[in-house]
This record gives structure tokens, C-alpha cells and sequence, in this order.
């Protein structure tokens, strides 16, 4: 299957962030549908594992929630939708037009009138006030940190006006399409927003939660939603696996036309059953080993060079991913979706291919001493560490046990605790973990998936929730590289930034890329029409990735 590219420059991103946009048919398609005579039809079944039972949490704050799927894009709603595979083409939301100016300090919204939640309440420029103000408020609601460089937002009319501490366009795809719009009807009354479960969720989507169990979700079609014609589909189940095997042969027998995971040799198991079978794995970012970088050992920037020398990539995405996801590139690049900005010089310095000769050689350096037990020591602490890791996945699972051999055979133990989701993601924003394994999520640019890893704003201390930089890495010089892309819209400026984060990423190590990490997408086209693809890729196909669901389900229709 043929990968489609991303080829938008950061001078296209700028453009097209900065530019002012307006719709009438955000999701670009039409017929039947709620508002429409013959009404919203048939049932979509989504077959995607996540390694345990719903909690029916549907807080669109909740990074777990969001990384899930469950919420954003198809229930709560953005101000715009930014195609991270489409040359970050912009697509009017919530919002009908935008527009930067006091050199890129101020950032206005014209929010859509005609708009109400699914409770009858109309949503206003006071509801995405609030919602941004409320992120404010509460900064473990702000997953993105986007109140780093905001300084206030206001309501004026129909408009909301955003004004920045300094020039920050790149942050538009984390303020328009990321940020879920909340009526302030229901949240000005939440106690606790960042415990609150929300378990009726009352939003502006197309589709309704209506009902939610452990074994199942079941999305029914808004039938006052403010777009004519859409829904299409009248029904979407997303049944809970705990495991692949059994979702992937609800994906193989027809009983489910949406997958996003994981299928062993594929072609025999799932295509070879269907002329109907599909499946596009675009790679948007990658699968890292996330050192806790507080812990003694780990916090060694040379322990960890060891370690990303002594992993063989190739072999990791050959045996535990069937070749189904390439190796990844140390410096955090993935290619060829970004290879325009990768550092090809500082990548031939660091050489990060698989050298078990070079990880022994830099464990020595460090002061560690082979001891009797095939494990590196030093002052009495030996380099034996435990990894959490989704034992639903049954390719991560796979994947972890070649590192443990690898990673053996040059002194460093590694044993591995296959958990149930909600733990293991419990323990991994907590930092309650010594290594984990876990995909990071990515953006137009590869600044975006750096900035998730990198930014110390997006940790926390040990004990307390971390949306992203989950192996709490903190350097005041990446922080300002990172601030300063934000303050340019020049090309070569953003591409020597990235240069030098990439700099960071070989010599400190903070993480270690092992597979990149695609969009798995499986779709069965005996039912439905519409999906995504190489030659229409107007949104990232995975069911996990928002709001990119939201924008597939606009999309479909029955046949």
C-alpha cells in the first residue's frame, strides 16, 4: 500500500494558519442526513482494541479520553479542523472565519451562529470564551499549554479575540483544532472539571452518547445538528476488546467496517477475506521507550545513548510489527512523511544504528562495571529496570520483548509489566513507571510531536499528571527553541530550529524512537462510501486520532 506524503513546508503551514477562512459546509459533503427527508441511516461497528472495558468518561479535558477517540471531533467540537495530511489545509469548525493581526499577537474568531448543544441550548462566543478562560483556570485542563502564550480571551459580539504574549501562529493547530468547545451552562457547575466523568456529555457534534457501557458505546446521530444534511449515519457502536485477536476477526469477518489497530500479516488474515478489505498506514509519528529521566541510572544522559545504540530498530519493527511500521530515526524525524526536515549531518555524526559494541563502550564511560549476574553497576545500583506496557497490544507486546533480549545482551535488564489501559495510563501520566512504551501524538510539522516531548510545560512532578512530556524532561535552552519557533512564520527559521531540537534529542536522549508510529486504518467498503485515502486524505483514518473521527464520520454515507 502506497503511503501518502506529507509535503506542506512550514511556509505553507504559516499561510494557511494565518489566512482567514469561511464555510458554509465545514465538512465538505452533503446529502441525506438529520435535517434532511430521509434522515440518518444503517450502523457503523468500530473494531479498535484498547486493552480494557469503557469507563464511560467522556471529559473532553481528559488526555486519556483523547487519546481514545471517544470524545473529541464526533461529540465535542473544535473551532477549525487543520489536515495534518493535507498540506495542514484549514477547515471552518465551530468558528466560521479567523483572521491574525497586531503582527501576529491578536487572533480573532467569527464563532457560527445557528449553533446549540444537544441539550437545546444555543452555543454563543460566551461558550468558547468560557471554555478558554476555564483552561486558563484550571491549567490541568490545558493539555496543549496553550496559556503559555496566551495573555487573555475575550468576547466581543460574535467574535472572540485571543491576544498572545508575542507572535505564536504555529500554536493556531493547538488552539483551533485542539481545545473541545464546552457549554458553560453545564461546566460553570462542575465542582472538579478535571475529575468530572461526564458520562452524558452535552456537546455540539453530530453524534450523541446514548448509552455508554463497559462492553459498549453507542454513538446515535444528533438530530438537531447544526450542519443540513449530516449526520448520514444513524447509528456508530464501538464495542471495548480487550485484546487483538478477537477485534481483528470482527474486522476480518465483516462485523466491523472501522479498524485502527494492529493485524498480523495482514494480507492473509484480513484482505485475502474481502474484495471489501482495505487498509493505509500513514506514519504521523513514533513509538518511543520513555525513560523516567527522575530516576538514578536514567537520569544519565550517557545510560541512556547506550541504550538507543543497543536497540535494533529494524528488527523490532520487522518481528514485532511484521514490517507493518518502519524503524524510526533516534532524532525523532519520521520518513519519509518529514525527511524535507530532516538533520542529515547531525544524523551521520550520532550514527544511532544498532552498535551493541558502542552501548557497552558508553556504559563503561559512565562508570559502570559488569558484574557476575550479565548486569552493569555502579555504587551498588545496577541497571535493571522494570517497562510498563499495554498487554492488549499484542505488536507492542511482541516489539518489548525483542528490547528485553537486546537490551540483555549488552547489561541492562528489563523486565516487562503488561497492564490493562486505564492502568497503564494511570501510571503513565503519574510517572509512576521507571521505562514505558507509548506513541507520541504528532501535527503538521515535526515541531509538534518535539514540542509534546520536549516542553517542560507539558510536565509535572512526579505524583501529578503530565499531558505529554511524560518522561519529565526539563531544559530552559530547549523550552526557548521551542518558544521561538512559535515567534516566526520563516521557513529556514523553523527548519534550523527543528535542526537543533533534533540536536537535543541525539545527544541528551530524552526518549528513544523505536517504530514510527502510523495511522492504522482498516475499512471494509461493502457498506459505506466515503473513507479517507492516499488520494483523499482529508483526515488522519485511525478511529483513535481527533478530531479527525469527527471529520470521517461527516464523510461517510451508507450505500
Amino acid at each position: 500500500m502506497r503511503r501518502f506524503l506529507i509535503t506542506g513546508a512550514a511556509a505553507l503551514l504559516a499561510a494557511a494558519l494565518a489566512a482567514c477562512s469561511s464555510s458554509s459546509s465545514p465538512s465538505g459533503s452533503s446529502g441525506g442526513g438529520a435535517n434532511a427527508g430521509s434522515g440518518p441511516s444503517g450502523t457503523l461497528t468500530i473494531s479498535n482494541e484498547q486493552g480494557t472495558e469503557w469507563n464511560c468518561s467522556f471529559n473532553p479535558f481528559n488526555p486519556g479520553n483523547l487519546g481514545e477517540g471517544i470524545t473529541m471531533g464526533q461529540v465535542y467540537e473544535p473551532l477549525a479542523f487543520v489536515d495534518t495530511l493535507e498540506n495542514a489545509k484549514v477547515t471552518p469548525w465551530l468558528a466560521t472565519s479567523w483572521a491574525w493581526s497586531d503582527g501576529n499577537r491578536t487572533l480573532t474568531f467569527t464563532i457560527r451562529k445557528g449553533v446549540k448543544f444537544n441539550d437545546g441550548v444555543p452555543m454563543t462566543a460566551a461558550d468558547v470564551a468560557y471554555t478558554f478562560n476555564l483552561i486558563k483556570k484550571v491549567p490541568a485542563l490545558d493539555v496543549n499549554s496553550v496559556w503559555s502564550v496566551l495573555s487573555s480571551v475575550t468576547q466581543s459580539g460574535d467574535n472572540v479575540v485571543m491576544t498572545f504574549k508575542a507572535p505564536s501562529v504555529p500554536y493556531f493547530y493547538y488552539i483551533a483544532d485542539q481545545v473541545p468547545i464546552v457549554p458553560e451552562h453545564v461546566w460553570s457547575k462542575i465542582s472538579n472539571p478535571v475529575s468530572y466523568a461526564d458520562s452524558n456529555p452535552v456537546a455540539t457534534g453530530a453524534y450523541i452518547v446514548k448509552p455508554c457501557t463497559p462492553q459498549n458505546i453507542t454513538y446515535v446521530a444528533n438530530p438537531d445538528y447544526w450542519q443540513p444534511g449530516e449526520p448520514k449515519i444513524a447509528k456508530v457502536l464501538y464495542p471495548a476488546f480487550t485484546s487483538n485477536d478477537p477485534a481483528n476477526t470482527y474486522l476480518a469477518t465483516g462485523q466491523a467496517q472501522w479498524g485502527s489497530q494492529f493485524i498480523p500479516n495482514i494480507q492473509a488474515f484480513y484482505t485475502s477475506k474481502s474484495a471489501n478489505n482495505h487498509y493505509w498506514f500513514p506514519p504521523i509519528a513514533n513509538v518511543s521507550l520513555i525513560p523516567n529521566l527522575t530516576l538514578p541510572g536514567l537520569s544519565n544522559p550517557l545510560v541512556r545513548q547506550a541504550i538507543a545504540y543497543a536497540i535494533d530498530r529494524n528488527k523490532v519493527a520487522n518481528i514485532g510489527e511484521y514490517g507493518e511500521e518502519p524503524a524510526a530515526n533516534q532524532n525523532d524525524i519520521d520518513t519519509p512523511t518529514f525527511t524535507s526536515w530532516m538533520d542529515s549531518t547531525d544524523a551521520a555524526k550520532y550514527n544511532y544504528a544498532y552498535n551493541p559494541t558502542k552501548a557497552k563502550q558508553l556504559l563503561t564511560q559512565a562508570g559502570y562495571t559488569l558484574g557476575s549476574d550479565g548486569i552493569y553497576a555502579k555504587g551498588g545500583q545496577k541497571l535493571s529496570f522494570s517497562v510498563i506496557n499495554i498487554g492488549g497490544y499484542s505488536d507492542w507486546v511482541a516489539s518489548m520483548s525483542v528490547i528485553q533480549q537486546e537490551l540483555k545482551a549488552v547489561g541492562i535488564g528489563l523486565t516487562a509489566q503488561n497492564l490493562a489501559q486505564n492502568d497503564y495510563l494511570a501510571r503513565l501520566y503519574a510517572g509512576n513507571f521507571q521505562f514505558a512504551y507509548y506513541a507520541q501524538t504528532g501535527g503538521p510539522t515535526p515541531y509538534y510531536e518535539l514540542r509534546q516531548w520536549l516542553y517542560s510545560a507539558n510536565s509535572a512532578p512526579i505524583g501529578k499528571n503530565a499531558s505529554s512530556n511524560w518522561e519529565r524532561y526539563n531544559n530552559p535552552a530547549t523550552d526557548k527553541l521551542l518558544d521561538d519557533y512559535a515567534l516566526t512564520t520563516d521557513a529556514a527559521t523553523q527548519h534550523q530550529i527543528v535542526d537543533e531540537l533534533q540536536q537535543v534529542v541525539l545527544s541528551d536522549v530524552p526518549f528513544i524512537p523505536i517504530t514510527e508510529e502510523v495511522g492504522w486504518f482498516q475499512y471494509n467498503t461493502a457498506s459505506f462510501t466515503g473513507w479517507p485515502s492516499p488520494s483523499d486524505p482529508y483526515a488522519l483514518p485511525a478511529a483513535y486520532a481527533y478530531p479527525d473521527m469527527g471529520q470521517v464520520l461527516l464523510h461517510l454515507s451508507p450505500k
